[in-house]
């Protein structure tokens, strides 16, 4: 299997009348809703209880974390964006919901389940570095009444979408009825892989659930666990995409492979290896989630497959040099495609 010859020197002007048309394009995210909270501080002794660090607290920062960080990248970008998905009844689903308020995004699709918290990611920050995670949460599915209420809000938003995005974190947003909801759309012709497109970000816990989605975009490590090839190198970054796409009967398969870069897989015949931009690396936290929605809302915009990587991975490169979840700034990304 070898690499198809694809000519991917696109103009920046091209790419930055995709980012236009963006703001044109309807989005509709559904997946597992985090808040990721930052704890900043510095570092100056060693507690003497301990052989741990003593962070003094200087700063504390929410921002939109899992499915919330796509639609954090989607309204950056100028996109009008709804959501679905589950909060708890809670200050920190109260704190989403404000956010979501905030940026202009049509919350109603957000179910408040009083049975389970809303995921919670602390991450105590020192000194640029990440001294200690500590997660809140619980990743079993909601009750069967809970997960087809959501579903059942899924399928009422999906008409007003362009495209859709399933962000699966395996906190149990995407439960077997929300996928049954997905794959019922799909054989109606309300989801289809040139129409209305649906786009996968998936988890290890979903792989053997996963079916005829337009694009499936795992990371490198989610790839070779699901196709059981260790990628090492083109042909076997190939071989792996191949194996996915069949076993997903999906339409595209990207994988993302973090200074790699990332493979556009369509087939034998059409596929390409697209070269990192990053400029310096500080944090990968939520890179995937802005490729996810920098490439599906571009192809909402009228992008093919490959315009659209290749946007998404120029944008992947402005938000890896911050430190921690943040959307892509527009505006740093009109400069790139200047550049």
């Amino acid at each position: 299997m070898t690499v198809a010859n694809k000519d991917l020197s696109l103009s920046g002007n091209s790419l930055s009348k995709i980012v236009d048309d963006i703001s044109k394009v309807k989005v509709l995210v559904v997946g597992d809703l985090i808040l990721d909270r930052y704890i900043w501080g510095g570092v100056e002794r060693i507690s003497p209880e301990a052989p741990v660090p003593v962070v003094n607290v200087r700063k504390i920062e929410d921002r939109m974390g899992g499915a919330g960080n796509v639609v954090a990248n989607l309204t950056s970008l100028g996109a009008e964006v709804s959501v679905c998905g589950y909060i708890g009844d809670d200050e920190e689903g109260k704190t989403l919901l404000k956010m979501f308020e905030e940026q202009g995004v049509n919350r109603e699709g957000v179910v408040i389940d009083p049975m389970r918290p809303t995921t919670l990611k602390t991450r105590v920050i020192a000194q640029a570095q990440q001294v200690v995670r500590v997660d809140r949460e619980l990743s079993d599915p909601p009750g069967e009444a809970v997960c087809e209420g959501l579903a059942a809000v899924f399928d009422v938003h999906l008409e007003k979408a362009d495209v859709v995005i399933v962000s699966d974190y395996g906190k149990g947003t995407v439960s077997k009825a929300l996928l049954r909801k997905v794959t019922s759309a799909i054989n109606e012709g309300r989801l289809s892989h040139e129409g209305r497109r649906v786009i996968l970000d998936p988890h290890p816990k979903n792989h053997q659930f996963y079916s005829h989605f337009s694009v499936v975009k795992p990371n490198r490590k989610e790839a070779e666990a699901a196709s059981g090839i260790s990628i090492t190198d083109d042909e076997s970054a190939l071989s792996a995409a191949a194996s996915l796409k069949d076993k997903w009967k999906c339409g595209c398969v990207l994988i993302t492979m973090a200074e790699k870069g990332a493979l556009v897989y369509i087939d034998k015949e059409n596929n390409a290896f697209i070269g990192t931009e990053a400029l310096e690396v500080f944090d990968v936290s939520g890179a995937g989630d802005t490729v996810t929605a920098v490439f599906s809302a571009a192809l909402a915009a009228g992008a093919d497959y490959f315009e659209a990587a290749n946007l998404a991975n120029i944008a992947a490169g402005i938000v890896v040099s911050e430190v921690g979840t943040v959307p892509v700034d527009v505006d740093e990304l009109r400069k790139r495609l200047k550049a």
